[in-house]
């Protein structure tokens, strides 16, 4: 009998010595440069004033496009989807947690029997059972955690959401801003080729110029003509767009005509680490390393025994083969010990997947990580580019401004052809086009840029 005892206190305690690694909470792994550079941003503390950390209210400052915004959160369908999976992920952490506490179930049941003609018999059972499994290894313990972080990831999900959604009414915004700029200008710059055709006709009839003149003049008011029709079919597009982010019908929405649109902050060079760490997604992939580690935390727990305690009580008129009355209560207590002995195949192929969902997590997250970097980048360079091209766009218009001046007294003068004034005009209104794309090109990139690093809080 000792011999047995002590066989059995040798058997625990290797479990338990072997199964340390089961209790151990997730720790982001440093196995990598990516990784550890990560993890040490992660243990610092955040710089709230830099620009992941500003609210969208900060960054979109135009009163139009606020209320947009605030419409478009409450209203958007996949942002309130996103908050119904953290009720979800709530939901099943509740459940992973009452699996510590034991089940009751009660199934009353009755029957009669007559036996030659006797008098039936009527036999009854009022039981109440508990079932409580004993968390020995950790299987609850692991799934508890892993629901803790699943909760975490959703929240990042919807916060991920709720950027796109934010980055996206402000890019539709100015978008519409760009197109109802170009149709101004394209608008003005009619209003000047026609007077400019009016002119040309009075000069034929002065002699001043020939006919190719006028019917060169023409072509080039119905040109401009032509491009408007372009121009408000692409913004009625764009407001039925800006209508489906905000859950509403088509309508037409009022933007501004300012163009400055800045920053609040100033950016640093290079692409901070910490910016990629506020990233939601990025967030996101790291707690599924998590959810990977606990998940083959589990399986690691299936080599080990299973202990559940059960116990049974309640009335019965019902004693072995007997019927008794009045009846008498009734209890019944059990344990149960299982451990694993042919289900060791299905175990180890379970953790070698789960080993080898592990590993994939570690790599969408470098690759998430990557490609964070890799956006936020972009946004930058954009951002420098654009406003680099603006300024020399400008400097082009200022001197094509004063060409179609100067080819104009020319030509009333003699000393110019109409050819000539054509060009400059043409010119002059594709520098002006290209310094408003110019301006749009940085504010997408500016909106890009508040994306890429997680903004939209």
């Amino acid at each position: 009998m000792n011999r047995l005892v002590k066989a059995s206190i040798f058997v625990s305690l290797s479990f338990m010595v072997t199964s340390c690694g089961l209790y151990k909470k997730y720790e982001m792994p440093d196995q990598t440069a990516i990784t550890s550079e990560f993890k040490k941003v992660m243990e610092e503390k955040p710089d709230s004033t830099s620009l992941p950390y500003l609210s969208w209210e900060q960054v979109f400052t135009d009163p139009t496009l606020h209320n947009l915004i605030r419409t478009a959160i409450s209203n958007n369908r996949n942002l309130d989807n996103a908050r119904l999976n953290i009720e979800i992920a709530r939901a099943q952490l509740k459940g992973a947690k009452l699996s510590y506490y034991p089940s009751l179930s009660f199934a009353p049941n009755g029957g009669g029997s007559s036996i030659g003609g006797s008098d039936m018999g009527w036999s009854y059972q009022l039981p109440l059972a508990a079932n409580w499994e004993v968390d020995v290894f950790g299987k609850l313990l692991n799934s508890k955690r892993s629901a803790e972080v699943a909760v975490e990831q959703s929240e990042y999900a919807r916060q991920s959401v709720q950027s796109q959604i934010v980055c996206s009414v402000a890019s539709c915004y100015y978008s519409l801003v760009l197109l109802n700029q170009q149709l101004d200008l394209s608008i003005r710059t009619a209003e000047i080729w026609k007077e400019q055709v009016e002119s040309m006709e009075l000069m034929k009839a002065a002699a001043r110029v020939n006919e190719a003149a006028v019917v060169q003049s023409r072509a080039n008011y119905y040109s401009i003509l032509a491009s408007i029709p372009d121009l408000r079919q692409q913004i009625d597009v764009l407001q039925n767009t800006l209508s489906l982010l905000l859950n509403t019908y088509p309508q037409k929405f009022t933007v501004t005509s300012e163009l400055n649109f800045n920053l609040p902050v100033q950016i640093a060079d290079g692409v901070p680490v910490a910016y990629l760490a506020a990233r939601p997604d990025v967030h996101a992939a790291e707690r599924q390393m998590a959810i990977a580690y606990y998940a083959t935390n589990r399986a690691r727990a299936n080599f080990y025994p299973s202990l559940n305690i059960s116990a049974t009580g309640g009335f019965t008129n019902l004693l072995g083969s007997m019927i008794s009355n009045p009846g008498k209560w009734f209890i019944n207590l059990a344990g149960q010990l299982t451990a694993p002995l042919f289900s060791r195949g299905q175990n180890i192929s379970t953790l070698l997947a789960t080993q080898a969902q592990q590993k994939q997590a570690m790599n969408t997250f470098e690759t998430t990580v990557l490609s964070a970097a890799a956006d936020v980048a972009d946004a930058m360079v954009q951002i420098r580019t654009s406003d680099e091209k603006r300024k020399y766009v400008l400097l082009q218009i200022d001197q094509l401004q004063k060409s179609v001046e100067y080819t104009q007294e020319l030509l009333t003068m003699g000393k110019a052809t109409y050819l000539e004034v054509l060009t400059a005009q043409s010119s002059l209104l594709n520098a002006q086009m290209t310094s408003l794309a110019c301006w749009h090109s940085k504010v997408a990139a500016i909106i890009s840029l508040y994306q890429s690093v997680g903004g939209g809080r």
